[in-house]
Order: C-alpha cells, then structure tokens, then sequence
C-alpha cells in the first residue's frame, strides 16, 4: 500500500514535475516498488521515470489516461 506522500510523489512525476522537489525518502520507496526508475543522464545525474507498474496503479486509481503513458507499448 502507498502512503499518501508515495503516492503524491507519483502522481508529481508523472505530470513532471521537478524532481529536486520530490522527498527522496518517497522516490525510494517507489523504486523498491518498482513503480519508478531512476534514468541514468550521466555519472553524477539521474531522473526519475514512471514505470509501467506506475501507470498502471495510476490508471488503476484514475489518475492517468492509458494514451498518456509516453508511448509505452505495454500500457495499452
């Protein structure tokens, strides 16, 4: 189950928003989810990305709509 914050800090992403203002303690606990990745920009920078599993708890919880998932093929 997703706290409040956690799920917050997702629907934040997926309306990219800033990452810097995301509290990291929620980015990690949906990476350990699986519900985000970090995407790899470089050796010192990362960005955090919606996974598959993240649309779908978001679609799942009417937050998305399956032609806002970027493209996805497994969204659909």
């Amino acid at each position: 189950m997703l706290s409040h914050h956690e799920f917050a800090t997702l629907v934040l992403l997926n309306d990219n928003s800033d990452p810097a203002e995301l509290d990291r303690a929620d980015l990690q606990a949906l990476c350990a989810r699986q519900l985000v990745t970090l995407e790899r920009l470089g050796p010192n920078r990362s960005r955090p990305q919606v996974t598959i599993q993240g649309y779908v708890v978001l679609k799942a919880l009417d937050r998305v709509r399956a032609k806002d998932c970027r493209g996805q093929p497994a969204c659909r």
